[in-house]
């Protein structure tokens, strides 16, 4: 039974660390990925629609709402647990985007694959995530098929080096 969980800033206050909230389901899944996968996107509907796409297709998924999230959990399974493989995440977000945030990662020593997601499929948006550190590139809306694909690619290649 695959577990998700989901990580929340507090409301108004960023000393807080993020509440977690889990369920697990029951789902018919493949193991086309192998992996934990932090997904990070602030809409709660592709949330729950990404995650159980990805938890259908065999990836351990944890969601983050934004970049500061995304960052602070990062850094926590550094200390505590396995690190995540990849991460899947809007480019688009509150507090801190997605650009900003791969950066911040990529800096900090990251070398998992970032997969980015967004809306604005133009050239200089791709060139702009590709430069902050990304690994690959999908536009919105997401096909299940694409995204399941692309994260295995990615996962069977060596680490980020920079």
């Amino acid at each position: 039974m695959a577990q998700h969980q989901t990580y929340r800033s507090p409301a108004g206050n960023s000393t807080q660390k993020p509440r977690l909230q889990q369920s697990s389901s029951g789902s018919s899944r493949s193991d086309k990925l192998n992996g934990r996968v932090l997904l990070v996107e602030d809409d709660q509907d592709h949330q729950l629609l990404l995650s159980l796409m990805l938890r259908r297709a065999g990836a351990e998924v944890t969601v983050a709402e934004n970049g500061k999230v995304a960052v602070e959990l990062v850094a926590a399974t550094r200390d505590e647990g396995p690190p995540f493989e990849a991460i899947v995440m809007d480019v688009q977000m509150p507090v801190l985007d997605g650009r900003a945030a791969t950066r911040l990662l990529r800096c900090a020593g990251f070398d998992g694959r970032i997969i980015v997601l967004t809306a604005r499929a133009m050239t200089d948006e791709r060139q702009k995530c590709f430069e902050a550190g990304c690994d690959a590139f999908l536009a919105k809306p997401v096909d299940r098929a694409k995204l399941v694909d692309l994260l295995a690619f990615h996962l069977a290649k060596p680490a980020f080096t920079g």
